[in-house]
């Protein structure tokens, strides 16, 4: 079976967007591959983080997957701090990686205009990304547009390495899926639903309160024509709301016309809430289950166990090959 594999930054909180854009099409991803799931969190501290927060935000982002259908029997599961041979692996690489590529990088020039005072780690985590990547002989990396550009870093590297000290790794794919659908800000409903986004108002969390999200939803902009109907150039609004109430429904955009086209906004608007406070609920209780219990850290376990083996022996191939040790 073919090796796909995924990481997660522990930053922010999950939302709705996150929910059905990433984590829903990775419940079926889990069916066809043999996937390896783990949590960035050195990826994470390329900038400065509170170390009590992002200590809770690791079990809550995994539990919340967990909860959200990710089956922990079709996953290999682990934090990417607890497996040392990450960072052993990634130096080896970046002594032979070009300072020219890492400069190029999109994500970098980006992040770095932001901060002059920018981290080194900003600047060779793509090194890192291709350590956690090229460990395991991965030959899938599920990734959106603006990451394609660190596979094909990944694959450059790793081509380098092969030609220079023999056979040793294999050359990933990026996997640009057709992602699940794009939920946008309910307040601003052209920009994406984001999880450091400016309005609250326009967010839904997963571990929001269900009155929250009722509120939240019923309050979201529409528009003054009193129609159900899609259109996202001219009916943003009503779109959005509209996509959500099918992702979770799995109903056409033309069965949602058809089912509301006698209905006002109000009517429209409850059924949405309806359908994702139900949705929302199911996850939360079973969140609540896995937080609160022993589950993780057994899962947790069993899959540092696996990796750190996988990773100790193509660590120890790289150190042989080049010459280190004795």
């Amino acid at each position: 079976m073919k090796k796909v594999l995924t990481g997660l930054q522990p930053t922010g909180e999950i939302t709705l967007g996150n929910y059905i854009g990433a984590i829903k099409p990775m419940t079926k991803l889990q069916d066809e591959y043999d996937s390896y799931l783990f949590v960035a969190d050195m990826h994470s501290i390329t900038v400065a983080q509170n170390p009590k927060e992002l200590r809770n935000n690791i079990k809550k982002l995994l539990a919340l997957y967990l909860a959200c259908g990710i089956d922990p029997n079709k996953n290999t599961i682990y934090i990417q701090s607890e497996n040392e041979y990450h960072t052993n692996i990634s130096w080896l690489l970046e002594c032979t990686t070009y300072f020219g590529e890492l400069s190029r990088m999109t994500q970098f020039k980006d992040k770095s205009k932001k901060n002059a005072n920018f981290s080194c780690g900003l600047f060779t985590y793509p090194v890192l990304m291709a350590a956690d990547i090229l460990a395991y002989d991965i030959d899938y990396v599920p990734v959106g547009i603006d990451q394609k550009q660190h596979v094909e870093l990944t694959r450059d590297i790793a081509d380098r390495f092969n030609k220079k000290y023999g056979d040793t790794f294999k050359l990933p794919e990026p996997l640009i899926s057709e992602s699940g659908t794009k939920i946008m800000d309910l307040t601003d409903p052209i920009h994406k639903m984001s999880k450091s986004g400016d309005n609250e108002k326009g967010i839904i969390r997963m571990l929001d309160e269900p009155e929250v999200i009722r509120k939240k939803i019923m309050g979201a902009v529409t528009d003054s024509e009193a129609t159900v109907k899609f259109d996202m150039e001219n009916k943003s609004g009503v779109s959005n709301l509209m996509n959500i109430y099918s992702a979770i429904t799995g109903k056409t955009n033309e069965e949602i016309e058809k089912e509301f086209e006698n209905c006002n906004y109000g009517e429209f608007k409850r059924s949405v809430a309806d359908v994702v406070v139900a949705e929302i609920s199911a996850i939360q209780e079973k969140y609540y289950k896995i937080i609160n219990g022993n589950e993780l850290d057994e899962i947790l376990d069993k899959g540092i166990n696996i990796t750190r083996k996988i990773a100790k022996e193509k660590y120890e191939d790289m150190k042989n090959k080049m010459g280190l040790g004795r």
